[in-house]
């Protein structure tokens, strides 16, 4: 018996056609591409919403990084609270370095709060020991 040759298929996928018009979509190809962008909606909706992106929303994330490594607020992956002075450390350095390289760029608000929750932090590093 004599082998059968397998052939190849081919599709076409330009948006034009030979006389340069237009193709019409298949039906198919438009479900594919507007079911993924129903996805990212869907998971934009259960998470919650994120705070507004400026100097002092970040100094009260590293903040909170603080307090974290403090032992006081639990870790939100596990729900442990463990303390690592060394970390708590390294937070405080980095709102001190930021307080330094920012100085005289900021206004009077965020400077009194950069100063206060370092003074806050330090007073609890202290405390810690």
């Amino acid at each position: 018996m004599p082998e059968e040759e397998k052939g190849f298929v081919i599709k076409d996928r330009r948006a034009f056609d030979d006389k340069g018009e237009p193709k019409e979509k298949d039906s198919t190809e438009e479900k594919v591409k507007e079911e993924p962008k129903e996805e990212p909606q869907k998971k934009e909706a259960e998470t919650p919403p994120l705070p507004e992106v400026n100097f002092s929303s970040l100094i009260l994330s590293l903040s909170s990084t603080a307090f974290l490594h403090f032992g006081e607020i639990p870790d939100p992956g596990t729900g442990e609270k463990r303390k690592d002075l060394a970390l708590a450390k390294h937070a405080i350095d980095t709102i001190a370095m930021l307080k330094e390289k920012t100085e005289g760029n900021l206004s009077e608000e965020e400077k009194q709060f950069i100063e206060n929750i370092l003074t806050d932090l330090r007073w609890h590093f202290v405390k810690a020991k």
